[in-house]
């Protein structure tokens, strides 16, 4: 097999990996898909204009972010259900993070115990929290998070309710998972992926049980993965979260430069520009089309982050123009995962970051801080 060179020949390789249940739960969106193509579509049409003759022999892309020094603008960004990817995949992804020194964001919807993180991954972690139904099951991972050591948390505030997933639907996708003759025989035509499900054990939401307070409802476990949160949560549920947790919070799924003010007022140190990746609301705008007023809203009181689309160093380039601090990876990271575990995670990140500094040297750009909003330009319609 012929060597990767970019994120879409890992997508290629998870494809050919993977079963038609899970590629597709990988790389599905909500509806029609409108979303995920509008976020490609979006990052593509803002260009980046050189400035020639700026003695780049030395492009340096190390970034400051929450009290920590990180290698590149780039985050693992949390995703579920890792381990029917690659067998204790969140273990993996966090290695690769770690090694590469950039943040790891581990789902609520992960498959290895939250403890496990910081002792076998080492690096800078992060906690993805879900509210689902009785509060005091957020309150027990919040600290144990908190008693893991956890560098920062990140509440997810963009799934009031689940987006309509039209191929989970199609494919009958649920966890644990449905052995029918249709998902025999592709696994059967997947025995790399199949040998490892079977070495591994079919992954579980390893975090809804706590060694005191025992396993959680069958009613709990078929929340978390139709996404069905607590939908009174509101602006006052920061000041309850705050309560739980002493140490950084990141507000994730902001698209309205209104609720990114709300947000600084109520306290969090950080905000994520992100529409899910196009799995929740169908109709909702690029990210990177909203980014530009999310900054302008924030006014440089918090970092802001964004994710949902990015596959190339030079899309990075174009979000940190704009004035996001960081990019998330999601589908790019699992692509990697896919094909091959912690290396091909690893690969990922080496490939995006080697991108990144050719496309620093080719505009001028000698470190993030000179990758100034001159440097970027919306196609005109």
């Amino acid at each position: 097999m012929s060597e990767a060179i970019n994120i879409d020949d890992f997508r290629i390789r998870a494809r050919q990996r993977l079963p038609r249940v899970v590629f597709d739960y990988l790389e599905g969106a909500a509806e029609d898909e409108s979303c995920l193509r509008r976020n490609r579509q979006a990052l593509e049409a803002w260009h980046l204009r050189p400035s020639v003759l700026r003695n780049t022999a030395t492009v340096d892309t190390s970034v400051e972010l929450l009290g920590h020094r990180f290698a590149l603008p780039l985050a693992i960004a949390p995703t579920g259900l890792n381990g029917l990817i690659w067998p204790d995949g969140d273990v993996a992804l966090a290695r690769a993070a770690g090694k590469a020194n950039i943040p790891f964001a581990m789902s609520t919807a992960s498959n290895a115990r939250l403890e496990r993180i910081p002792v076998e991954a080492g690096g800078v972690n992060w906690y993805q929290l879900y509210v689902m139904g009785a509060r005091d099951l957020a309150e027990r991972m919040m600290r144990r998070a908190s008693d893991a050591g956890f560098a920062a948390l990140l509440v997810t505030v963009d799934v009031p309710v689940s987006g309509h997933r039209e191929r989970d639907l199609r494919n009958g996708f649920r966890l644990p998972l449905r052995y029918t003759p249709k998902l025999i025989c592709d696994a059967a035509l997947h025995p790399r992926w199949l040998f490892g499900l079977l070495r591994g054990g079919t992954p579980t939401f390893a975090n809804l049980s706590d060694p005191q307070a025992g396993p959680a409802s069958a009613q709990t476990h078929a929340a978390l993965l139709s996404r069905a949160m607590d939908r009174t949560l509101d602006w006052a549920s920061l000041d309850w979260v705050r309560r739980h947790w002493s140490r950084p919070v990141l507000l994730k799924g902001v698209l309205d430069p209104e609720d990114a003010r709300r947000a600084i007022d109520h306290g969090v140190d950080a905000i994520i520009v992100s529409n899910h990746g196009g799995r929740q609301l169908d109709a909702a705008q690029a990210t990177i089309d909203v980014l530009p007023e999310i900054i302008a809203a924030v006014k440089d009181r918090v970092p802001v982050l964004v994710d949902s689309g990015f596959r190339r160093g030079s899309e990075v380039v174009k979000a940190l123009a704009l004035g996001a601090k960081a990019v998330l990876l999601g589908r790019a990271a699992l692509y990697g995962l896919a094909a091959a575990g912690a290396t091909g995670v690893a690969e990922v990140i080496r490939i995006l970051s080697e991108e990144m500094v050719r496309t620093m040297t080719l505009i001028g750009a000698r470190s993030i801080a000179e990758i100034t909003p001159d440097r970027v330009v919306r196609a005109s319609a």
